[in-house]
């Protein structure tokens, strides 16, 4: 290898360090977040809560997150994005290190808040910030953004196995994962911290926008004057609320509804999560053929995949039915990065992260809700309802996408 190549291997390492250390700080975040689902059953048996307790308390994160989206937004625009990020990792790496020693279920609750604070203040942070550092290829820098994100997905239930079976001096073993992450979190907020200004500085304080350092919240509510925004916005407001509805309970449904065994169970949510590959597909294709018809057909993937699912729950074995699960993941997971793409496409620069922050509230705001009513449904009414009440939602948004497109 000559000179010239190693110089533009280095080149190309240096170009992609800024979305490197972003996407494994929200890798992280998705970690924390989805290490809970199938804890569910530990902190049953630690703490002798109920189905409806445990999705309330998980609803509960996901509101802190979802409220942190705008006031996140707003605050990047005028203070910048490395501030922002690296606090929210700061905070969420210190509540998940309060989880090491053992607590009762209210501190667990408290600490599952304050994550939510930390890691809800990097996502539409990050779309900001990834967006101005990558223009010309955003839907593959958010492709590579969600896909380290959904890995989280991958590896947590993953890790919640490990570490069931190794003894830890500080109480119940899954107390271990809180530890690492926390440890982790902090090199990463370093990390972060001290490299990215070096390639985006202006992304370090206010000053490359400053222009919107006297918005009001009116001018970011103003987007929604435009039908196609205010629209695009009630459509991923119900795909969050399927998806986080879905991914919270779908390691109880395998077990409970599917019977099968928690191991099996935690294969198949594994691979739920695999599925995110696709993004690095679908990301790549929506800058080159457009986003509206990716985003059609991945919503329409997913709502035909989950029908599916639910219908042959319980007449079907365990591959069939991970087959279907992989299917919504493709279809889900698919969708996420071009639905960032678009979003930012539709927004004015100089209030792009409070204007994207008003959208994730939303839509985070709907996921919150997911998990109690899930939770809640599936001890009154079944979790085929719960979940039959998911798939009514995706459906809708596919039908919103459709229109979207027809009429673009």
């Amino acid at each position: 290898m000559n000179d010239t190549s190693i110089r533009t291997m280095a080149g190309r390492v240096t170009h992609y360090d800024v979305l490197v250390v972003t996407a494994a700080i929200w890798f992280l975040g998705k970690f924390l977040r989805y290490a809970f689902p199938p804890l569910f059953g530990s902190f049953q048996t630690s703490y002798g809560v109920s189905n409806a307790a445990l999705g309330t308390a998980f609803t509960g994160f996901m509101l802190v997150y979802a409220a942190m989206q705008f006031p996140s937004g707003v605050l990047a625009d005028r203070l910048g994005s490395v501030i922002v990020i690296t606090t929210g990792v700061l905070l969420a790496a210190t509540a998940s290190l309060a989880l090491t020693v053992d607590s009762p279920f209210l501190a667990l609750v408290g600490a599952m808040l304050v994550m939510g604070a930390g890691t809800g203040a990097h996502k539409t942070v990050a779309v900001r910030l990834l967006s101005r550092a990558y223009p010309s290829r955003t839907g593959r820098a958010l492709g590579v953004l969600d896909t380290f994100g959904a890995f989280g997905g991958v590896v947590a239930p993953a890790a919640v196995v490990v570490v069931a079976g190794i003894s830890f001096a500080f109480g119940e073993s899954w107390r271990l994962i809180f530890l690492l992450t926390g440890l982790a979190g902090v090199g990463l907020a370093v990390l972060f911290r001290v490299r990215v200004p070096q390639r985006l500085p202006s992304e370090s304080d206010g000053g490359a926008v400053s222009t919107t350092s006297t918005a009001g919240v009116g001018q970011y509510v103003t987007l929604f004057r435009d039908w196609r925004f205010s629209v695009f916005a009630l459509l991923t407001v119900l795909f969050s609320f399927t998806y986080n509805g879905f991914v919270a309970f779908a390691p109880l449904y395998l077990t409970q509804e599917a019977g099968l065994t928690d191991a099996v169970a935690g294969v198949l949510y594994s691979a739920l999560f695999l599925a995110s590959l696709v993004q690095l597909v679908t990301g790549d294709l929506s800058d080159r053929i457009g986003r509206l018809p990716i985003i059609t057909a991945t919503l329409g993937l997913a709502s035909l995949a989950l029908v599916t699912f639910i219908s042959l729950t319980g007449t079907v074995g365990p591959v069939v039915l991970g087959a279907a699960l992989v299917a919504v993941g493709i279809g889900a997971h698919g969708f996420r990065p071009v639905r960032g793409a678009y979003l930012m496409s539709m927004i004015p620069d100089d209030i792009a992260g409070g204007g994207l922050g008003v959208v994730r509230t939303l839509l985070m705001g709907s996921g919150a809700i997911a998990p109690a009513i899930v939770g809640t449904l599936s001890e009154t009414a079944g979790f085929r309802t719960a979940f039959w009440l998911l798939a009514a939602t995706i459906i809708a948004a596919t039908g919103l996408g459709a229109v979207l497109w027809l009429l673009e």
